[in-house]
């Protein structure tokens, strides 16, 4: 087994989710009274009515909903939002629209209701990809089309002190196989854990695609942890190419959200520049220490693990979706 070295390795009933009902409870109190007198009714419930509208708002955000299941979703939905608005009511009796943490609720539902409507709206100036930008990227990215590949990767959570990191570096390589190192993990009392998992080439974080493109089958990458090191071997792999015209729909998508996410992030410092901010107390101090000049060793820290292969990176993605 080989060891590469410093590699650099690469989006029954049950109640409606806290979000969905806060902005559900925020939208319903933006509607005017006509809006409510044209709608649809589908079922009254004591002194208020549920409608079609709402019904069909909830059965939008069902993502993978097929046509056929429509129906039978929008009765559930239905059942939900009666038992949605029993509780509304039950919660207004109880004036628990006064309580502060309700009320904090609220405004925090709606602050990221109206927010998160600004970002789309914002994002609709980016441009849509050309036929030609989508080749580039295709052609730019051939482990994750052309010569994309399925990976199936053994990673071991290591638990161990800095002053161990090249001891156990030096036994990984040289070790006839993996089985060989776990026997000297277990010989000196150092804990680990091993998790096996089959990742196709776009399951993987972008950051560490290119290192795992380079690897062969039997090799292994170690790389420091938060509470120690991580073993990620390749157990084995086999081809699986994307032709361009596969993968063309999932690029355009994935090329227009990040244009989108730079419109937003450039309107957001034109904004801050634009706006007198003015931080109080605490926040101050801590402002004042940001902007400051970071010190050589702090800088360097964060660059040092940018390239490291998380706990939780492996099953990241690109998101492509």
């Amino acid at each position: 087994m080989h060891l590469k070295k410093n590699s650099t390795p690469f989006a029954a009933r049950s109640w409606l989710p806290l979000a969905a009902l806060a902005a559900a409870l925020v939208l319903a109190g933006c509607g005017d009274k006509k809006d409510k007198a044209a709608s649809q009714t589908a079922v009254k419930v004591n002194k208020d009515e549920i409608t079609v509208h709402q019904i069909n708002f909830v059965l939008q955000q069902q993502r993978g909903l097929r046509p056929e299941q429509a129906d039978a979703a929008s009765r559930q939905i239905l059942e939900r939002l009666i038992d949605q608005q029993l509780a509304l009511q039950k919660g207004d009796d109880m004036k628990l629209d006064r309580d502060p943490r309700v009320v904090q609720q609220l405004e925090a539902a709606r602050r990221e209701i109206l927010s998160r409507a600004y970002a789309e709206k914002i994002g609709e100036a980016a441009a849509k990809p050309t036929p030609a930008e989508i080749k580039k990227y295709y052609d730019e990215k051939p482990a994750l089309f052309s010569e994309r590949r399925v990976y199936n990767i053994q990673e071991v959570a290591i638990e161990a002190k800095p002053d161990r990191y090249n001891e156990l570096r030096e036994k990984l390589s040289g070790s006839k196989d993996i089985n060989g190192f776990f026997e000297y993990l277990k010989a000196n009392d150092i804990r680990f854990a091993v998790n096996q998992a089959v990742r196709t080439a776009e399951q993987l974080p972008l950051t560490s695609l290119e290192a795992f493109a380079k690897m062969k089958d039997g090799q292994a990458m170690m790389m420091p942890s938060q509470n120690g090191l991580q073993v990620v071997l390749l157990a084995g792999s086999r081809s699986q190419p994307v032709t361009e015209e596969q993968a063309r729909p999932a690029i355009e998508q994935y090329l227009l959200n990040d244009r989108k996410r730079k419109v937003v992030e450039d309107d957001l410092k034109a904004l801050r520049a634009a706006a007198k901010i003015e931080y109080v107390g605490k926040f101050a101090e801590a402002a004042a220490s940001a902007a400051a000049p970071a010190a050589p060793a702090a800088s360097a820290a964060p660059a040092a693990s940018a390239g490291a292969l998380g706990a939780t990176d492996i099953s990241k993605g690109m998101g492509l979706k």
